[in-house]
């Protein structure tokens, strides 16, 4: 890769990587230099673009805390339907399968420790609890609440569940959705 190479695709590559590391590694065992190695670039052109692990680790959750936003503002002029809920998870599901959400999401579970006390963790709790709040009516019951959970979960878990060598993304997020739906209908 050149390291003149400037933009999107640039960041993007160096989110992609960085996160691989961070979840084979660990966040607190991966440095900028072994990103900038693996890349097959310099630090001073990976600094470039980020000047911290942490400013990575920023990114890739702005840009997912921008996409659940986008979506909770489309479902904030939907009728509080059950079509509208399905609708809901399924761009959501969509979503997930379009980007790095399920590497995102295998990153924080393997970095626990270290990433449950920082900002981006408590929004995406936030976010969750938002989601949620959309798939069930005002007055839900205890049982309801956590059905429309294990719906949001259910999406997750497809990713580290079910065997990529058995399945396809395709099939896998078919399945998920599939169960999400039986779990909001109740």
């Amino acid at each position: 890769m050149s390291e003149q190479v400037e933009g999107r695709d640039t960041r993007s590559r160096i989110q992609a990587v960085a996160l691989e590391l961070f979840t084979e590694q660990g966040y607190d065992k991966t440095s900028l230099r072994e990103i900038a190695e693996r890349l097959g670039v310099t630090k001073a052109a990976l600094y470039y673009h980020f000047k911290s692990k942490e400013e990575i680790v920023e990114s890739f959750s702005g840009d997912q805390a921008a996409r659940i936003e986008k979506l909770m503002s489309w479902a904030q002029g939907q009728p509080h339907t059950l079509e509208a809920r399905k609708e809901f998870l399924r761009l959501y599901a969509e979503s997930m399968l379009e980007t790095q959400h399920h590497r995102i999401m295998r990153f924080y579970e393997r970095n626990q420790a270290t990433m449950k006390d920082r900002r981006g963790a408590k929004d995406f709790r936030e976010r969750m609890t938002g989601m949620i709040d959309f798939l069930v009516d005002e007055d839900a019951s205890p049982a309801q609440r956590l059905r429309a959970s294990m719906a949001l979960f259910t999406l997750h878990a497809c990713w580290f569940v079910l065997d990529p060598d058995k399945i396809s993304d395709d099939e896998r997020m078919k399945t998920a959705l599939e169960m999400a739906y039986e779990l909001i209908e109740g």
